[in-house]
């Protein structure tokens, strides 16, 4: 396998020879070998210059050129994804099916209503843990709390501890700051055991 003659990722391009490429640049001999675009719609299209010429032609090439404020932000806009089309998440048509009626919809939305209150209370009394040793029976007595447990009641009893506790309330005690760390505790272990 034979190498090319010149590098591809070479300044002067892919096949090209840079020697015989003079810069563009007005009463300038200097070989052109680097490059830079022609025009806004022809990035791809390119003039070639010497390094002092490129650096000067490109701090005066300009992209926005020529384009008011609401066309600059038109292609910013499509910078932003791309240039490629894009269209709303979900479907066009958000109308239900034909034969859904709205006795269907407040049925459906009614047994939602009803699994949602039923999770939260559901009454877990049966499985309390008998073992006085256990994260969640400790935590029962850290919320004084016994059976039936609900998701609302340990929500409730919760908001009454941190507020008798927190430290702030106490004049910055320690010990109170022990105490609302007890009861975090013990919130976490409760809430886990009512929603599992």
């Amino acid at each position: 396998m034979t190498r090319p003659e010149t590098d591809p990722f070479s300044p002067a391009g892919k096949n090209c020879d840079a020697a015989a490429r003079t810069c563009e640049w007005l009463g300038c001999d200097e070989p052109g070998v680097h490059r830079a675009p022609r025009a806004r719609n022809a990035l791809r299209e390119f003039r070639w210059f010497c390094l002092e010429h490129v650096r000067e032609y490109n701090r005066s090439w300009d992209y926005f050129a020529g384009m008011d404020e609401s066309q600059i932000e038109a292609v910013r806009r499509n910078d932003t994804i791309w240039n490629r089309p894009t269209w709303p998440m979900g479907s066009h048509d958000l109308r239900p099916a034909p034969n859904v009626t709205e006795a269907h919809l407040r049925e459906a939305l009614r047994r939602f209503r009803a699994k949602l209150t039923g999770r939260g209370k559901s009454h877990r009394s049966a499985t309390l843990p008998r073992s006085p040793g256990s994260a969640e029976r400790q935590a029962l007595d850290v919320f004084a709390l016994g059976p039936p447990l609900t998701l609302e009641r340990v929500k409730a009893r919760y908001k009454q501890l941190v507020k008798r506790h927190h430290p702030d309330a106490n004049g910055g005690a320690r010990s109170a700051e022990e105490k609302l760390k007890q009861v975090n505790d013990a919130y976490r272990t409760l809430t886990n055991f009512v929603i599992s």
